[in-house]
């Protein structure tokens, strides 16, 4: 008989879900979510769409669990450099370069957070919630300590700031989604070029 935490063909079901989960999240972040549907997703994972019902219960909680996992892999990363000694904004280069080497390889999970056909209310729309925030968080304490290192402390400022700095975050990392040429070492290279040419011309 199977053991009870094997998956389908003797794999085991973490190793099945991660694989479901690598494989979800790349069509929902190369084709959206409402033009994906489960039978490619288990088409292309070689099983049966009823184990993906079963584990996940439905293309909304497939979806989440995409967006779970890479909302904590963005966050993490993220909350690793603001744990390390860089301020202003090297902090801020450090954070855009940590961006690119974590999703060199899987540039489709940046999709996932920006998906309008997504559903817009429910858990899904939660769980982005809840990552955008944590993001958004770590994002205020870095440029308040920018804005403080200016001489700034004044709260709108630093608001505006932080929705400035937040946009450019994404916009950077959309256009290098949008030229898969580019490495992540690259795209580093190119942001520290733009921020010194912001900061040097007359």
């Amino acid at each position: 008989m199977p053991r009870p935490n094997a998956g389908t063909k003797g794999v085991p079901r973490i190793a099945r879900e991660a694989q479901i989960l690598d494989i979800a999240s790349e069509h929902f972040g190369t084709h959206g979510f409402a033009a994906t549907s489960l039978a490619a997703i288990a088409d292309a994972a070689g099983i049966s769409k009823p184990l993906i019902y079963n584990y996940f219960g439905s293309k909304d909680g497939l979806y989440q669990a995409c967006l779970e996992r890479s909302g904590t892999l963005v966050a993490a990363e993220i909350e690793r450099i603001a744990g390390g000694d860089a301020v202003g904004v090297e902090r801020g280069l450090q954070t855009l370069g940590g961006m690119f080497s974590l999703l060199e390889d899987r540039r489709h999970l940046w999709r996932l957070f920006f998906d309008t056909t997504a559903p817009s209310s429910g858990p899904i729309a939660e769980s982005a919630a809840m990552h955008a925030d944590r993001i958004g968080r770590v994002a205020a304490e870095g440029v308040g300590e920018l804005m403080g290192l200016a001489g700034n402390d004044d709260p709108l400022d630093a608001s505006a700031m932080t929705s400035v700095w937040l946009g450019i975050v994404d916009s950077l990392v959309s256009w290098w989604v949008d030229h898969p040429d580019q490495s992540a070492e690259q795209m580093t290279q190119r942001c520290r070029r733009l921020v010194t040419a912001l900061f040097s011309a007359p």
